[in-house]
């Protein structure tokens, strides 16, 4: 099994969003293993996103991942990294296959409804920055 984290962030929250996100994902076998809303500060974002602090949209990232109330979730299931990703979209959501959230959903590159760990390594990292072990159910 692995584990990866999602993100409903700011943009899906506000749209209502949040019960399409979890439909997607029981339709496609994934399970939600951790699920909590939180409203991180302009540190709590900029912490998750220090391995961007160099590039030039991290200040609009982390602006924009406080600017209000996100879902995170330990995700599981048989390869659920690449599953949910596919499932996500691209990044840039004009090249998002069709059916996909982002194609779907987003109006943006960055207020693109959702985000998904990109490793194995990433993930461990990213639902510990959420989650501590007892809220995570397997």
């Amino acid at each position: 099994m692995e584990r990866s984290l999602s993100i409903i962030k700011p943009d899906g929250v506000s749209r209502g969003l949040i019960g399409e996100v979890i439909r997607r994902l029981e339709k496609n076998n994934i399970k939600i293993a951790a699920m909590k809303m939180i409203y991180m500060t302009k540190a709590q974002a900029q912490g998750f996103y220090d391995v961007h602090k160099e590039r030039p949209f991290f200040a609009s990232l982390t602006d924009f991942m406080s600017s209000g109330p996100v879902v995170a979730m330990v995700l599981e299931g048989e390869n659920v990294i690449p599953k949910y990703r596919e499932l996500m979209g691209a990044t840039n959501y004009k090249e998002a296959a069709p059916g996909t959230i982002r194609a779907d959903f987003a109006t943006d590159i960055e207020k693109n409804i959702v985000h998904g760990s990109d490793s194995p390594q990433t993930a461990a990292f990213e639902i510990g920055y959420f989650f501590n072990s007892f809220e995570v159910i397997s």
